[in-house]
């Protein structure tokens, strides 16, 4: 008889050096997001950069894709340690060039470095938690990610906007890359373990695919904001650019939800537009409708950050929730009723109280699938595959979430002033429609690897 020994402390000696290195990246890429959020505004005035606001936050995610796609196989070949140390140190160039820029469009430049360094990093993070740790440690490592995310969301808003009164904006970006060598340090020992010498070519034709989606991402990000004659042509070219190259980046079938792998890719790309698609609107739906200030309005983030580190905390520890298809199940679930529910934070008569417990739920959902959908996504994955899934999936997120929130603030943007209550009753509806959707596919991820 085999006696299954249980699963190592994260923070046991053999695993300690990596689990920081882990959690020191994610608190970086979390903390710059938030704080960039805060001081964009004053980024903008500054630089008269105003008009070009939005790229600022599209410009990453489309670089991003470039390089997530390019990360794939190259880490499946080598490991994730190249792309890891090329990622961060591109990511920390990124910084450095948006806390010296002199322009809106030099501060550009800097946030796309950011982007590509963080597509590859980001890869390879999902390398390094599977080779690093064995498979009954995963969803536990994916847990210590979503962990990094939870102190700058309770304080990276006052800590970006105290560093902005004190000293200025720029060092908002030029203090963050301290935790890049943090993270270095600690992940070394793991990296160097996990080193391969594979051959690798970058494939070219995957790489222009990656490129025609990052234009149309970019594409769809300048035509929302409706300030060129032909934007209607623009968006229509740019979202066609992406419905036509981004198939060709994933595994076949992920748009059309087939069982196994491709499922669990779509669904992630659905549980991720749902929950994004409602929250960008929900802090204004509140300062609009409720009367709330925007410091109150942020709180209700807060919440679903907590609570998303909740989900994947319970998803990974709790007996009950062993079952990995069942757990997404209930997260999608908890997702589309709390996004249901944030259409209420329109009624003025509805108590908050039940606005806040809806998108704690939400984000209670999101957190409990999405951990859960990306150990999945390595159970899926022969050894040496791991890289090129990982690209996918990061691939096919970033693809369903600009897509959903730019369509989104088009809708938007064209009933704001003519029917402001239904713009926003639009963005949760479609948002509530997206989750939903994700709910009914989970039937597509059965027979997908139980347990652990």
């Amino acid at each position: 008889m085999t006696v299954e020994l249980a699963p190592a402390p994260l923070l046991s000696k053999t695993y300690r050096a990596t689990t920081a290195g882990i959690f020191a990246l994610a608190f970086l890429f979390a903390f710059e997001a938030i704080a960039v959020a805060t001081v964009m505004p004053v980024v903008g005035r500054e630089l008269d950069g105003l008009p070009l606001y939005a790229i600022a936050f599209s410009a990453p995610l489309a670089v991003g894709v470039v390089a997530t796609a390019m990360a794939g196989r190259w880490i499946d070949a080598r490991g994730p340690g190249p792309a890891l140390r090329i990622g961060v140190g591109l990511f920390v160039a990124g910084l450095i060039a948006a806390a010296l820029a002199p322009t809106m469009p030099v501060f550009l430049v800097g946030r796309g470095i950011q982007g590509f360094g963080s597509g590859l990093a980001g890869v390879g993070l999902y390398v390094l938690i599977a080779r690093a740790y064995p498979e009954g440690m995963r969803a536990r490592a994916f847990t210590v990610l979503t962990s990094g995310w939870v102190l700058p969301a309770l304080a990276g808003p006052a800590i970006a906007g105290l560093i902005n009164d004190l000293v200025g904006w720029r060092w908002v970006f030029g203090g963050a890359p301290l935790f890049a060598v943090v993270a270095y340090f600690a992940l070394a020992p793991a990296l160097r373990s996990t080193r391969q010498e594979g051959a690798w070519k970058n494939d070219g034709g995957r790489t222009a695919w990656a490129a025609m989606v990052a234009a149309g991402i970019l594409g769809v990000a300048f035509a929302g904001q409706q300030s060129l004659d032909w934007w209607v042509m623009l968006a229509a070219a740019s979202v066609a650019a992406v419905l036509l190259a981004a198939p060709r980046l994933l595994p076949k079938g992920t748009w059309l939800f087939r069982r196994g792998l491709p499922a669990v890719i779509s669904a992630r790309g659905l549980v991720g537009a749902g929950f994004f698609g409602a929250e960008v609107y929900l802090p204004l739906a509140l300062v609009e409708h409720r009367g709330f200030t925007p410091t109150e309005a942020g709180l209700l983030l807060t919440t679903s950050a907590v609570a998303w580190f909740s989900g994947s905390w319970l998803a990974a520890n709790l007996p009950f929730l062993a079952g990995k298809v069942m757990r997404v199940r209930l997260g999608a679930g908890l997702l589309a009723a709390g996004v249901g529910l944030s259409v209420l934070s329109l009624n003025a008569q509805v108590p908050v109280a039940v606005v806040v417990v809806g998108w704690a739920l939400a984000g209670l959902g999101i957190g409990m699938a999405f951990s859960t959908l990306s150990v999945l996504l390595l159970d899926h994955s022969a050894d040496g595959e791991e890289g090129t899934n990982s690209s996918a999936l990061q691939i096919n997120d970033a693809v369903a979430q600009s897509l959903w929130l730019a369509l989104g603030s088009i809708a938007f943007a064209a009933l704001l002033p003519v029917a402001p209550l239904w713009g926003f009753i639009t963005a949760f509806g479609g948002s509530f429609a997206i989750a939903l959707l994700a709910l009914l596919l989970t039937r597509r991820l059965a027979g997908a690897p139980e347990g652990g």
